[in-house]
Order: structure tokens, then C-alpha cells, then sequence
């Protein structure tokens, strides 16, 4: 499989890459080198003056996001990602457009999110605005962010009301160890799958390299957008559906964990996610964008990377 995008924003440093997810501001002028900063300012505090994604400072949303986590962490079994998987996999909710997906997301806010307490749509809208302005020439990338927490709609009365735990947070795989870097690591002790012996080897049920499309993930909305992406046949390029389908899996874009589940083509896909992700966590704040300004910008993008209506 071909990423579909410039050769030349592919070839980025492993070093830059430290350097971003570090808040350096990294700026290469050079032909043929992946600008990883495009002129964006990494904030030093989150909307509430502190740290981003800091599961420990005491704040007004600690208890809650600690409590989010430890229900997820407690429930997330290998066995449940796979009957959610089958049973959203049938697209058989509804049908509609990406935009009226996105006007519904407009009732939630994330309670995994310590950074931001704002509906959904106000994210979404950040990112893509910020990414637009320092990447013009990628429209790809700009959709891609309009879309990645889409798959949040699990939320809404109509597929169900799922509960937040299992459809937002941090995600990771099933079928092998729970990787120490993933927040709030301790709750897992008491998930069933961490007493599962054929889990508890270093790969668990996997190989080494078998690249992640074989791998179960944690269920949430990261998996459920990846689905609807894909089945609904959308032209974004590959690297689009790995965004989407990864973007939330810290422990290994962000802590470096569960490389021996990575193949030459993950690696690759990687890079692009490592670009898209300073912008998802760090666009974040209490200013917010006109929506009817920007959207005949995001419609035009829709229109050229996905049919009118889409099965969810």
C-alpha cells in the first residue's frame, strides 16, 4: 500500500520529531525536509493554566478524568473491542454527511480530556484551522483533523448513548501486556485480560512486526471513524485513515511503546502522525472559530474526499 502524499514531507529526523514532542519549535528551510513546526507555537499551559495532558496536578478535572480512566482501564477487554467492532462494523445506524456529523458532535464534551472543556466541534474546528494555516498546500491533512474525533457520534442517543469509557480516551492494544506508559497503567490490574496467561507474554497473541492492521485495539471512537472511513471507500490517502485510527495511541506515538508490533509501512505512517499530533493536543483553548466562515472551506473538502451521505 502507497502513501499518497509528497515525497518531500516524508523525509523528516528521528530528532525532530524528539525535538517537537518536546515543545522545541523546529523549523528545517532546507529542500526536501518535513517542516514539523510551520511557524505554530507550542503553548506552555493548557486552557485551565497548566500542563497539558498532566493526569496528576491537582485540578478542577482530575477526579474525573482519574475516574474515567480507571472504568475504562477495568472494562477494555480484548473479548469486548471485538463485539464492539463487530457490532458498529455493520454501518447500520444511519446514514448521513460528514458535516451534519460534525454539527452533532456540537452536545458533547470529552471527559478524558484535561486539557479542554469546550464541545467537540470547537476541537475539531481548532485543529484543522491550525493545521491549515501552517500546511495550505496539505487539504488532505486539513479534512483529516475536521474528522479524526468523529467517531465520538458513539455518543449520541441515536447510536446508542454509549458511555464516555468506551468511546473516548487514550487507546492501546488488546491481546498483549498493558504497557506501563499508558495513563493511569494501575487500574488494569483489575481487567481480566491481565490475568489472561496467553496475554502476558512479551507479544501476547501477536508476532513481532506483524504490523498494527492485525492488531485489536482498545474499542472507542478512533476505531469507530476508521470504519466508516474505510467502508465508506473516502479517497483521503492512507496515512489519513492511520491518523484517525492511532491518534489517540499515546503509548506508542507519544512514549515510544509497542515498536515490536510496528511493520516498515507503520513506521513510515508514523511520521505523519507525529505532525498531525502536536497540533490535536496542542490547538486547544477557549478562543473559538466561526464556524460559517470556515465551512464552505471544510464542504468543498468533504465533497472531494467522501460521497454526500455515508453509512455510520
Amino acid at each position: 500500500m502507497t502513501v499518497l502524499v509528497p515525497e518531500s514531507v516524508l523525509s523528516e529526523t528521528n530528532n525532530n520529531i524528539d525535538r517537537v514532542e518536546s515543545g522545541e519549535r523546529v523549523i528545517e528551510e532546507s529542500s526536501g525536509s518535513l517542516n514539523l513546526d510551520g511557524g505554530f507555537v507550542v503553548p506552555d499551559m493548557n486552557a485551565f493554566g497548566l500542563s497539558f495532558r498532566d493526569y496528576e496536578k491537582e485540578s478542577e478535572r482530575k477526579a474525573s478524568v482519574e475516574d474515567f480512566y480507571r472504568t475504562n482501564h477495568i472494562n477494555q477487554t480484548y473479548d469486548f473491542a471485538k463485539k464492539k467492532k463487530e457490532e458498529y462494523g455493520k454501518l447500520n445506524r444511519m446514514e448521513m454527511s460528514i458535516w451534519e456529523c460534525c454539527e452533532l458532535l456540537n452536545e458533547f464534551v470529552d471527559e478524558s480530556d484535561p486539557d479542554l472543556d469546550e464541545p467537540q466541534i470547537e476541537h475539531l474546528l481548532q485543529t484543522a484551522e491550525a493545521i491549515r494555516r501552517d500546511y495550505p498546500d496539505e487539504d488532505w491533512l486539513h479534512l483529516t483533523a475536521l474528522i479524526h474525533d468523529l467517531g465520538k457520534v458513539l455518543l449520541h442517543p441515536s447510536f446508542g448513548g454509549e458511555p464516555q469509557w468506551c468511546v473516548v480516551g487514550d487507546t492501546f492494544p488488546l491481546g498483549c501486556p498493558f504497557d506501563h506508559s499508558i495513563v493511569h497503567h494501575q487500574y488494569f490490574e483489575e481487567n481480566p485480560d491481565d490475568r489472561n496467561p496467553a496475554y502476558r507474554t512479551r507479544i501476547g497473541i501477536y508476532s513481532d512486526g506483524c504490523g498494527l492492521d492485525n492488531v485489536t485495539m482498545s474499542w472507542g471512537h478512533d476505531e469507530y471513524m476508521y470504519l466508516v472511513m474505510k467502508e465508506n471507500k473516502t479517497t483521503l490517502p492512507p496515512a489519513a485513515l492511520f491518523i484517525v485510527r492511532f491518534h489517540s495511541f499515546y503509548a506508542m506515538h507519544r512514549a515510544g511503546a509497542y515498536k515490536f508490533l510496528m511493520n516498515e509501512e507503520d513506521k513510515e505512517m508514523l511520521k505523519w502522525l507525529h505532525v498531525f499530533n502536536k497540533y490535536d493536543l496542542y490547538s486547544k483553548s477557549k478562543v473559538k472559530i466561526n464556524q460559517e466562515e470556515v465551512k464552505p472551506y471544510y464542504l468543498s473538502l468533504i465533497n472531494k474526499y467522501f460521497p454526500e451521505k455515508l453509512k455510520w
